[in-house]
């Protein structure tokens, strides 16, 4: 990753911000490929400082990304836009982005992160192995600027990392559950070959997923399986 390499150069700080026009080797949680058409949708990555925050608990970074991404893509596609735990960005029930958070850890010091945003804009042709894609132009029905858009979210970031900052993560995570994907409905989920069903209850502040029963999975845990 660029920005990775920036930083671990000392070349690039806290704010910096790397788009990508096009991605020949996009990345996804747990070794996915991130595939996309050249110019049709934002690749962006943001470096962050994290000394602030605890390194017991790297979930709070993602609240914020994730909530930026919410703020960006719901204002032109809508309210059906929702937060999938643990990293994607959907829209009823089709993905259209996903976030990567690389940590840079030093001893028993988190001092940065590099916070990788990928969102679907004008693309509307996908690879067919892809599960569910959508694009915000198959949603609006028109075209937009992808470096626009990239700006723009890079100001909801930043605007989410300062309410971080400040203290306001309850309150983030509040609003992280109100988006939450299939909340408090019945879903499937998968863990170690074996699906159940179960309703979608919260994440707590350590980003485990809750649901009912009382049960709590940490990430990679559990793998979705549809809706039931």
């Amino acid at each position: 990753m660029y920005a990775m390499e920036q930083l671990q150069a000392n070349l690039a700080g806290h704010g910096a911000s790397f788009f990508a026009h096009h991605q020949t080797a996009g990345r996804g949680q747990r070794g996915k490929n991130w595939l996309s058409e050249p110019g049709t949708h934002i690749a962006v990555s943001v470096i962050t400082d994290c000394r602030f925050l605890s390194l017991t608990n790297p979930f709070p970074i993602s609240v914020a990304a994730s909530l930026a991404s919410y703020d960006l893509f719901s204002k032109y596609a809508g309210e059906e836009t929702s937060i999938k735990w643990p990293n994607d960005l959907y829209w009823r029930d089709r993905k259209a982005g996903g976030i990567l958070i690389e940590n840079v850890v030093r001893g028993r010091s988190w001092p940065w992160s590099v916070v990788g945003i990928g969102i679907n804009i004008n693309q509307t042709k996908f690879d067919p192995a892809l599960i569910n894609p959508v694009s915000l132009k198959q949603i609006t029905g028109k075209e937009h600027d992808p470096p626009s858009l990239a700006r723009e979210l890079c100001a909801c970031l930043e605007q989410r990392y300062h309410q971080l900052e400040n203290g306001f993560f309850q309150k983030m995570l509040t609003a992280y559950n109100e988006h939450l994907f299939r909340r408090n409905e019945k879903v499937r989920l998968k863990k170690e070959g074996v699906v159940f069903n179960c309703v979608i209850d919260r994440v707590s502040e350590t980003g485990e997923l809750k649901v009912s029963g009382g049960m709590g999975f940490r990430f990679g845990e559990v793998e979705w399986s549809g809706k039931r």
